[in-house]
């Protein structure tokens, strides 16, 4: 039976880790991995900056990419002596880059980021392929846009099943594979599967592989019930059913993707959570039949913008409305983290993405009338007692809650 391998940018940030990834993949001792890369940590981050001074005119985008360009030149310094093929390769990808951002703008901006961000993960994986094979592991390597098929939905594409299906099980043979994630295409055109998106990669070809499980390497000792960063006692779960991790990642558990789990579960393959720096821990498995949870899980979402909507004259708002307002959010790609509505108005607690918000409220505006809070913080509890609720948010002021029966959540003004 196949395993797929899922590695993150933390896990390849430089040449310290890219060894360690090196020696857990020889010493898995696993014939026909596939093994999915994302971009190198916060190259991601770096492309969003150059792709959005691009787009502005801010001619300052040719520095951040010569910042990319050598971050990747010194981990390959490091990890080769004198390979002018890495080196040429390197150059090559940048080129690329440099030329897609010479041609005037004829595009919308979600389509220049795709075309652009997309090279965090050729970057990591082309110098992960040429590191693997130098110390022996021998593999073949596949780039995402050729097994991946989606619509043309720019920054959050659609998986077409069916050719997904069939072009994974066509391109993948009986070996091991070095891919990416993230990244995919439509009819030639790339595209991107949203952020954190190589996690449902690994899933996505689990499920085409019908695998034996999907590991996804991390630096957390396993899925945990809340951030260490906030929380110091954290703990970490052994199990989980797919249901409850279902829930954990729609409400922004930042382990896995949201989508992750659905491909899995439909064929019923196991996902691990491991840690890459302590090999020896079990992790977290999320399977079908899992011990119950009862244990209480806090997730934490900054940067919250919370839109107030309401009709221009200040009638009902009823299902026409509701169904524009969702068109419109849909059209825009943007996900809603809690929404509740009233007689005359429509809230929904959203991420304040600064290249998709004005534009989702200049439309909104057309047709209604909108108010909103900046600067806000959503907390979500999963099995929550009220002295949780209150020593959770005791500093905060509450701008909006909801409670059902296994989960709160709460908009406060910002923590951080």
């Amino acid at each position: 039976m196949r395993k797929v391998f899922k590695f993150g940018g933390a896990s390849i940030k430089d040449s310290k880790n890219i060894i360690n990834v090196g020696k857990i993949l020889i010493d898995s001792k696993e014939d026909n991995l596939v093994v999915v890369f994302s971009a190198i940590a916060k190259v991601t981050n770096m492309f969003e900056k150059v792709i959005g001074n691009y787009f502005q005119g801010d001619k300052i985008y040719l520095s951040q990419l010569q910042e990319i360009k050598l971050l990747h030149a010194n981990i390959v310094s490091d990890l080769f002596n004198n390979n002018e093929l890495i080196f040429q390769e390197l150059d090559n990808i940048f080129l690329e880059i440099s030329l897609i951002l010479s041609q005037d703008i004829t595009f919308d901006f979600s389509y220049y980021y795709d075309q652009v961000v997309s090279f965090g993960e050729i970057l990591s994986s082309t110098i992960m392929s040429r590191y693997l094979v130098s110390i022996g592991f021998s593999h073949s390597f596949i780039d995402a846009r050729n097994i991946i098929c989606t619509d043309n939905q720019h920054r959050n594409a659609k998986i077409n099943w069916i050719s997904t299906n069939k072009a994974i099980n066509k391109n993948i043979s009986l070996n091991n594979i070095v891919t990416q994630g993230f990244i995919a295409s439509s009819e030639g055109i790339t595209t991107t599967l949203g952020r954190e998106g190589s996690d449902f990669t690994a899933a996505i070809i689990g499920n085409a592989l019908d695998v034996e499980e999907v590991v996804i390497w991390k630096d957390v000792p396993g899925m945990m019930n809340a951030d260490p960063e906030y929380f110091p006692d954290a703990k970490v779960f052994q199990e989980l059913s797919f249901d409850e991790a279902i829930e954990l990642a729609f409400y922004g558990a930042k382990v896995i993707h949201p989508k992750t789990i659905q491909p899995l579960k439909d064929k019923n393959i196991p996902l691990k959570i491991r840690s890459f720096i302590n090999t020896n821990l079990s992790g977290t498995t999320i399977k079908e039949q899992a011990i119950p949870n009862r244990m209480p899980s806090y997730i934490i979402k900054h940067n919250q913008i919370l839109l107030s909507i309401s009709d221009t004259s200040l009638s009902f708002i009823v299902e026409n409305h509701i169904s524009r307002i969702f068109h419109l959010l849909s059209l825009h790609s943007i996900r809603v983290n809690m929404m509740q509505n009233s007689a005359v108005s429509f809230s929904v607690c959203i991420d304040n993405e600064k290249y998709k918000v004005p534009d989702l409220i200049s439309d909104l505006q057309k047709d209604f009338k909108v108010y909103y809070n900046k600067n806000l913080s959503l907390f979500t509890i999963r099995n929550y007692t009220e002295e949780i609720v209150e020593d959770l948010i005791k500093e905060n002021t509450i701008i909006l809650e909801q409670k059902s029966r296994n989960t709160m959540q709460v908009v406060t003004t910002s923590s951080n």
